[in-house]
């Protein structure tokens, strides 16, 4: 069956026809016009399916917040095609073994690629290096290595796997806290904490390990990935390493995109995340530095919990927020609605960039003939309350809860088949 979507603005900008054959782009002239099933994208933005470099679908040992079938189904929604599944599974994704597992539940649910990332220490303890070998060799072929939720603090151990990852052309994901600097620490450090009597995060916490492993990076030829960046001052080491030639790339989570520390002053278990929200001044950087090139690219650090785990005291709370399907309205309402980004560069951060970083393969030619059929239109004039109801994966640990935000997604084809039709999640079949 041929689909054909009429009308679409590609990439927001040229209108143009867009054809789906065989799970490719075929040339739209080509098709038989009186056969082919229409979709009218009249006045929708069509962008290439969306790739997320972090998400927790926490399946093995979490399934009462998340599982691999309700995670996908989730990113599906939020127009996602490929996830990449951090390792801080129970048992830990550092065997073949888990890795393949996840991998095969992503296979069953069929919605998106699930590319599990594999753990860098053994058991994330930051003690022994995993077989990064074994699990890029496994069935899963692990490309991202990663001890996400736990700082590799060790410098040895990370110039350990940094070596390894090189000869693996594989990169490592720093989850940048150091542990000695973070002891108790809830919530952004500043006035504020002090005033609501909670232990604060200082902003060095974060930029001096990423500037440890930019050196350790440099002399072991290496690439290394940054989670989650959330300070100006990390922003500033980023640039400089980068202006090095050394090969470090970064990421930044939409709420660090949209939310402030303000948010905490209400003691809500929802706004509790690591790294924690920033100042202003901290959002400002991150826009501007995702604007320019310096950060590379939006991940979600999607990180959904049970309700018991955040209506509890701030303190006590879990860390994390789910983010799949609300990531590309922050990212609309923070960079394309003030004129940082537009259509084209939403593409490069949310699709293009976070799969070559992962070197996931059918992404590097967006929307062009004879790629992948991974293809998302949006609605870019729609506006929505985001209602826990109305979110699809298990949990609804989200910040966004209440808040209008724009866009819409209205329907993505992951290698040609069908996972969203008119904004409802389409199951059954594999992927």
């Amino acid at each position: 069956m041929t689909t054909l979507l009429t009308g679409a603005r590609v990439l927001g900008g040229e209108v143009r026809d867009l054809a789906i054959e065989g799970g490719a782009l075929v040339d739209p002239a080509t098709v038989d016009r009186d056969a082919a099933e229409t979709v009218d994208a009249s006045g929708l933005v069509a962008l290439p399916g969306l790739v997320d470099l972090h998400t927790h679908l926490r399946q093995p040992g979490g399934e009462q917040a998340e599982t691999v079938a309700t995670g996908v189904r989730a990113a599906a929604a939020g127009g996602y095609t490929c996830v990449f599944a951090m390792a801080n599974t129970s048992p830990v994704a550092d065997t073949p073994a888990v890795v393949e597992q996840v991998h095969r539940l992503g296979l069953e649910a069929g919605l998106a690629t699930v590319r599990p990332i594999g753990a860098v220490s053994v058991g994330l303890a930051g003690e022994r290096l995993a077989d990064l070998g074994m699990l890029a060799g496994s069935a899963a072929r692990v490309t991202v290595f990663s001890d996400d939720g736990h700082c590799v603090a060790d410098a040895e151990l990370m110039r350990r796997a940094l070596e390894h990852a090189a000869a693996l052309d594989a990169v490592i994901a720093q989850h940048a806290q150091d542990p000695a600097l973070t002891r108790g620490a809830v919530m952004h450090e500043s006035p504020l904490a002090a005033e609501l009597g909670l232990t604060g995060w200082p902003s060095a916490a974060e930029a001096s390990i990423v500037a440890r492993d930019a050196m350790l990076a440099e002399a072991a030829g290496a690439r290394l990935h940054v989670c989650h960046v959330s300070t100006v001052e990390t922003v500033e080491v980023v640039r400089q390493a980068k202006a090095r030639g050394i090969a470090i790339t970064a990421e930044v989570t939409p709420h660090h995109l949209l939310l402030t520390e303000e948010l905490v002053r209400g003691y809500d278990g929802r706004f509790k995340v690591n790294p924690p929200l920033r100042a202003d001044r901290d959002v400002q950087a991150l826009r501007e530095a995702l604007a320019d090139g310096t950060i590379d690219i939006v991940a979600t650090d999607h990180a959904p919990h049970a309700p018991e785990a955040k209506q509890t005291a701030f303190a006590d709370a879990a860390f994390g927020m789910v983010g799949l399907e609300t990531a590309l309205g922050v990212v609309q309402q923070s960079m394309v609605e003030t004129g940082l980004l537009d259509w084209a560069g939403v593409a490069r951060v949310m699709s293009t960039a976070p799969a070559a970083i992962g070197r996931e393969p059918g992404y590097d030619a967006p929307l062009a003939i004879g790629s992948p059929a991974h293809v998302v239109l949006v609605d870019p004039g729609a506006r929505a309350v985001v209602e826990a109801s109305s979110l699809k994966g298990r949990s609804a640990n989200s910040p966004f809860l209440g808040v209008e935000l724009p866009g819409r997604v209205l329907h993505v084809w992951h290698g040609g088949r069908r996972t969203v039709a008119d904004g409802e999640v389409v199951t059954g079949g594999a992927a």
